[in-house]
């Protein structure tokens, strides 16, 4: 039987509104959590575009699954030569300026990667997740979430998540006024059923050998002589310990604080003769630096704000032992 005229139209919106209806009653949870499980099940390659402060970094993000392992590539296709490689929990960085490494446990830099793999339940104690409508990315209808830090002193990020798929298509990171810092923008997305060609060279692909973070920092590992006066509600103490700069040798003292999805480095060391207050951004990533009165340069790093950074670089002090 045909269906004519203004019953087709009827049908048509009928069935329209239902899929949408259906999706529109899926929370913000729900959809971070198929995003997390597409990103763990599906073999796709996406490019996309990062963008901050007027710059545009193209990268290539290639994920698939074969005998029952995870593996990942993600490839920057401008400027000099970086590229990481994912096998389940080990992580390789090469670029052209140093060597290649391999790291257990590690995860690719930023946070556009670490959102689809930190558990939800940390992430949901630091941020309220709230849908923000729909969209589109890529040509495809995508469903907006929107992550507000529940402290002060934080970024707050906007999700594109594909409705058919679940996948983290396009991430804002916005400021306190809801201004764009960062984004990260799908260009061209490709899944597959078969992990690609790519995937199947990794698995057997020679890579450095993996090395644990006490490999890699061999020195004690053992309370510094400093603290953080201040933090940010959320940002927590998680490691520290003494080591060498790569390529400029110079010994620090690091404390590596996170919330479970931003982490913020420390660093503590003796001033040099020509030690000068610094702030610099690149992107959503601040670096501020400057020098007490005691001569000692202290140096904060990473994606927040720089009234964050600035104000925990102040707060470091001496630690006070009983």
């Amino acid at each position: 039987m045909r269906i004519k005229g203004l019953g087709a139209v009827i049908l048509i919106f009928a069935w329209t509104w239902s899929g949408l209806a259906v999706a529109e009653n899926e929370s913000a949870a729900t959809l971070l959590q198929r995003m997390q499980q597409a990103y763990r099940q599906l073999n796709f390659e996406l490019t996309l575009v990062e963008s901050g402060q007027g710059q545009l970094e193209p990268k290539r993000l290639t994920r698939g699954h074969l005998d029952g392992q995870a593996f990942t590539h993600l490839t920057h296709l401008n400027g000099r030569p970086r590229e990481f490689v994912q096998r389940d929990g080990d992580t390789s960085f090469f670029d052209a300026s140093h060597g290649g490494y391999t790291l257990r446990n590690a995860s690719l830099p930023g946070l556009f990667y670490r959102l689809q793999l930190m558990p939800l339940a940390p992430m949901l104690t630091h941020y309220d997740a709230v849908l923000a409508g729909r969209s589109r990315v890529l040509g495809r209808v995508a469903r907006v979430v929107r992550l507000a830090p529940r402290a002060e002193g934080y970024y707050g990020y906007m999700l594109w998540l594909d409705q058919e798929t679940g996948l983290l298509l396009k991430l804002d990171t916005l400021d306190r006024d809801a201004g764009v810092v960062e984004q990260s923008m799908g260009v061209a997305l490709r899944i597959s059923e078969e992990p690609g060609a790519l995937v199947r060279e990794l698995k057997t692909a020679a890579l450095p050998p993996a090395l644990s973070a006490a490999e890699v920092y061999p020195a004690p590992q053992h309370a510094l002589p400093w603290q953080t006066g201040w933090l940010p509600v959320g940002l927590e103490l998680r490691s520290e310990d003494k080591h060498k700069l790569p390529v400029t040798e110079r010994l620090v003292e690091y404390l590596m604080l996170s919330n479970g999805l931003v982490d913020v480095s420390v660093y503590v060391a003796q001033a040099g003769a020509h030690a000068e207050p610094q702030l610099v951004r690149q992107g959503a990533t601040h670096l501020v630096s400057l020098v007490n009165p005691a001569r000692v340069e202290i140096t904060v790093v990473g994606d927040i704000p720089a009234d964050t950074a600035l104000r925990i670089a102040e707060s470091v002090e001496p630690r006070i032992t009983p």
